[in-house]
């Protein structure tokens, strides 16, 4: 993998003594130290937050893995996050996320045909914070009539959470 388009240095795990912690947490919820993560580690407390928040959002919520990674995939390819979106591919299928739902994640607009009425709503949702921050009133209120409070709270963090990592990304040239 050619690293050199990437914005700032990579920091090779067990360089640095004072990353010591930092790296062994992040090995041990994520089995090794990725290629985002040897980015983040130039900063010892973006890496330990960064850490703590994603795997929280991604391990720590009532969010049923699919959905998760559905809305995951849909906000890499909004913000045209090619490495987040590889890189979620097989969370999806091994979450169950079918394959065709997945190709379909990649138009402008999902085909409504494939997708349940909790999908369609959860991409609606993923579509709006992504491309327009703000959520309309009546779309806050279709969540709200199918979603407790945590679980509301749930799915908005994971949709912001994953267009900070998206959006790191592209501004750094993480890619392939």
């Amino acid at each position: 993998m050619n690293t050199n388009h990437i914005r700032v240095p990579l920091v090779e795990p067990g360089t640095r003594p004072k990353l010591n912690a930092v790296e062994s947490r992040i090995l041990a919820e994520r089995g090794r130290i990725s290629l985002l993560y040897q980015v983040l580690l130039n900063s010892e407390p973006i890496a330990t937050g960064w850490e703590a928040m994603l795997t929280a959002v991604r391990n720590r919520t009532g969010v049923p893995a699919d959905l998760r990674e559905m809305i995951i995939l849909r906000v890499a390819v909004l913000n045209d996050a090619t490495f987040e979106f590889d890189a979620h591919v097989p969370h999806a299928l091994k979450a169950g996320f079918a394959p065709h739902k997945i190709d379909a994640l990649r138009e402008a607009v999902v085909p409504a045909a494939l997708f349940s009425e909790e999908e369609l709503l959860l991409l609606e949702l993923t579509d709006r914070m992504t491309r327009d921050v703000k959520v309309p009133a009546e779309l806050m209120a279709r969540i709200n009539a199918r979603h407790d409070p945590q679980g509301i709270v749930e799915l908005v963090a994971t949709v912001a959470a994953y267009n900070m990592v998206s959006r790191f990304l592209v501004a750094l040239n993480i890619s392939h």
